[in-house]
């Protein structure tokens, strides 16, 4: 007799199905393990044998077999444990297998027979839920699974017993509630940065539209405040991208007793972070810092220390909206739209071009240190401001400054005026104007004739690409909806040309 249990394996946010078949036949006493298995997988054997021995049940003196089906198809993770443990308690008879059968299995075994959380439950639960089956998780990871349909029917037990005990009728487990993780109250406040008006404005129209923004000035100047305090000023998650944000960090195992949270992600990774750590790679192909910050913010301080090679893995990212990870043997594909936020120093002593300030190596500073980011990354920044120094007068000023909940109430109108627009134009997968088609947003951004004509000198002046025509009508169009306008005027479109003007191109244009 084969006993069968549903489990799955991830390649990258998506549930393959597997089946793990268990039989129990005359031969060399033993547990083996094929189908692809990898060392955590073998692992299982050890691990199954001493949860049941803990549980009261003791191995068949006769030879079992654990095949993993499709056989081809690489097996990775902890997580087969807990259907190779039930695929074995079915074929000995200590639980029913017929009502295994409408249930999708995932869980690690501790040596005492308890369950631990494993990483991608939220996916298992939405692919079994697409199935019409159940979820059986670690009791920890319920939460996260509630929230796969309410419908659904998840069991959540502690132990190889409880669960036992429940599909014999002597016990009965509740069903999981969906948990949402409270809004964290003590977000740094923009009322905190005292000065730095214009780049305040930056970031408000950054958040307003999705944009990406590069800051640069000398240390001390508030670059990394202004960054962190961006989330402040952002909008909660749609519940779709609530759920897409969700499933990447439980592949990853970063969802916290299965609680998920509808604030946007906020990634720093130190500038030694490698190109796998930045879009994502290694041995299992695990998701990186670009696709954890999918819907979010992924802010890169110390801009130009990052490496090169590291850096222009972003571009395909930037321009697609997600990382696809190719190996010999396997191709994965993360959701990646982010919005990338960057600072940096203007050189590599941090004060070209302060004054009163003479740098030893002169303008050379300046550009080598400036080369180290490509001109193609660059041209997918959309706002790129100069942070001065904070003056006295600014640090001793009395008065404060603007708080982040008056911001975020602005960043939250101009938010729904793109997706009302959207949806009244059918345009689907899109919610902020920095990811609008091209063809879309020359219809949605059309400026009138003055604007027009400003627009045809400033590229024709500055030699705009085709990418950074397109930017500018998306950062103007951004603009028009801050100051609640359908019709972007020669105002917005000379604002969104001041943004993408570095200072030697403002004084070539001047």
């Amino acid at each position: 007799m084969v006993a069968r249990v549903r489990t799955v394996a991830f390649q990258g946010i998506e549930a393959v199905p597997v089946d793990v078949q268990v039989m129990i036949a005359p031969g060399k006493v033993g547990m083996h393990i094929v189908g692809l298995a990898d060392k955590a997988v073998a692992e299982s054997r050890e691990r199954v044998q001493a949860a049941l021995h803990a549980s009261g049940l003791s191995m068949p003196s006769k030879k079992v077999t654990v095949n993993l089906a499709p056989a081809d198809l690489p097996k990775e993770g902890s997580h087969y444990d807990l259907p190779i443990a039930l695929g074995l308690m079915a074929a000995l008879g200590a639980v029913p297998g017929d009502m295994l059968a409408s249930f999708v299995v995932l869980g690690e075994l501790s040596l005492d027979g308890t369950i631990a959380p494993v990483a991608g439950v939220l996916p298992a639960a939405i692919a079994a839920n697409g199935e019409g089956k159940g979820l059986i998780c670690p009791f920890a990871c319920g939460p996260e699974a509630a929230w796969a349909g309410k419908d659904m029917d998840i069991v959540a037990p502690r132990s190889l017993i409880a669960i036992a005990n429940h599909f014999r009728g002597t016990q009965v487990l509740s069903r999981p509630e969906a948990v949402i993780r409270a809004a964290a109250r003590d977000l740094p406040d923009l009322a905190d940065i005292k000065g730095q008006e214009s780049a305040k404005r930056a970031l408000e129209v950054a958040a307003a539209g999705g944009h990406n923004l590069l800051m640069a000035g000398p240390p001390g100047s508030g670059k990394s405040m202004l960054a962190q305090r961006l989330p402040s000023i952002l909008t909660p998650l749609t519940p779709k991208e609530l759920l897409e944000v969700s499933m990447i960090a439980s592949v990853a195992g970063e969802l916290a007793e299965g609680k998920l949270t509808d604030r946007r992600p906020f990634r720093a990774p130190h500038h030694s972070a490698s190109m796998a750590a930045l879009v994502g790679g290694g041995l299992r192909a695990r998701p990186g810092e670009v696709s954890l910050a999918h819907n979010g913010v992924l802010f890169l301080d110390e801009f130009p220390e990052f490496s090169p090679q590291t850096l222009d893995a972003l571009r395909q990212p930037l321009e697609t909206g997600d990382c696809m990870i190719a190996r010999a043997n396997h191709r994965v594909t993360y959701p990646a739209r982010i919005q990338l936020v960057a600072a940096m120093n203007p050189c590599r002593c941090g004060m070209a071009g302060e004054p009163g300030y003479r740098c030893a190596r002169g303008e050379r500073c300046r550009a080598d240190y400036q080369a180290r980011i490509s001109g193609p990354l660059l041209d997918r920044i959309d706002l790129r401001i100069e942070v001065p120094a904070v003056s006295a007068s600014d640090l001793i000023r009395p008065d404060q400054a603007e708080k982040s909940a008056a911001v975020a109430a602005r960043v939250a109108r101009a938010r729904a005026m793109q997706s009302d627009r959207f949806e009244r134009l059918g345009i689907t997968g899109c919610t902020t104007n920095a990811h609008c088609a091209p063809a879309a947003i020359e219809e949605i951004a059309r400026p009138d004739a003055a604007g027009l004509s400003l627009l045809r000198d400033a590229s024709e002046k500055l030699g705009f690409s085709a990418r950074a025509y397109h930017r500018v009508l998306k950062v103007a169009r951004t603009l028009a909806d801050l100051d609640a306008s359908e019709t972007v005027g020669r105002i917005h479109l000379a604002e969104a040309i001041s943004y993408r003007m570095s200072a030697e191109r403002a004084a070539q244009a001047a």
